[in-house]
């Protein structure tokens, strides 16, 4: 049974999520705070966080770090705030989603099986080896192949695909892209991100114009969907 951590100050959002999330056979402990928070996390060992960032004693994203100095548990934040620079911050500290509230809860639970799923271990080959309806990319062999030939991808293409396939079905932020392929002093050449983003859907996408497989997340990042 999958067990859920839910961490909100708000005891309305905390009663509903416990309500819906147990009718669904979910094991669901709830803090109200971040000490409480990463207390639970330690001694109760979640399968999934939800977690609000507007917290009593510390911000969410400080909770984020102290989970990630340790854990790989899955992370979906769950906030009122709707600013980017904020969105960003959490995913770059190492939340894997950001649902902003008000929220569905169809949405909210359809984001955490997937976050689950993720977090599940793979065999050596699905580490290598991800294949999609329109292309495969063999990690191993730094290939990729589309309707049974090779497809030329440029270094810099290449690099990128590679960190969001590694991160397949998460949202990877603008900040850490740009920082895991061009380097550490690059953070705010989103443009790079646009060109190389069309590229490769140039290269790969069935259609590029409406792509099923490089998503965009407008003002936090991109995610790649197999």
């Amino acid at each position: 049974m999958t067990r859920v951590l839910v961490v909100d100050d708000e005891p309305q959002i905390v009663r509903a999520l416990v309500i819906n999330l147990k009718a669904r056979k979910y094991e669901v402990d709830s803090a109200h705070d971040g000490a409480s928070a990463l207390e639970l996390a330690a001694a109760r060992h979640p399968d999934v966080v939800v977690l609000d960032l507007g917290l009593p004693d510390m911000d969410g994203v400080e909770v984020i770090r102290g989970l990630r100095g340790w854990t790989r548990v899955p992370i979906i934040v769950l906030s009122a705030r709707h600013a980017s620079d904020e969105k960003v911050e959490a995913l770059d500290a190492g939340a894997d989603d950001y649902v902003t509230k008000p929220f569905g809860m169809d949405e909210l639970l359809a984001r955490m099986r997937a976050a689950v799923r993720r977090a599940e271990p793979v065999t050596a080959e699905g580490e290598s080896v991800v294949a999609t309806d329109s292309f495969t990319v063999d990690l191993a062999a730094k290939k990729v192949n589309r309707q049974g030939a090779d497809v030329r991808l440029t270094p810099t293409e290449w690099h990128l695909l590679e960190v969001l396939v590694r991160n397949s079905g998460r949202l990877v932020s603008q900040t850490q892209l740009l920082q895991e392929v061009w380097g550490p002093a690059y953070r705010k050449e989103t443009n790079y991100l646009r060109v190389y983003l069309a590229q490769l859907r140039r290269k790969l996408e069935a259609d590029p114009s409406h792509p099923r497989h490089f998503i965009t997340e407008p003002g936090m990042g991109y995610r790649f969907e197999p």
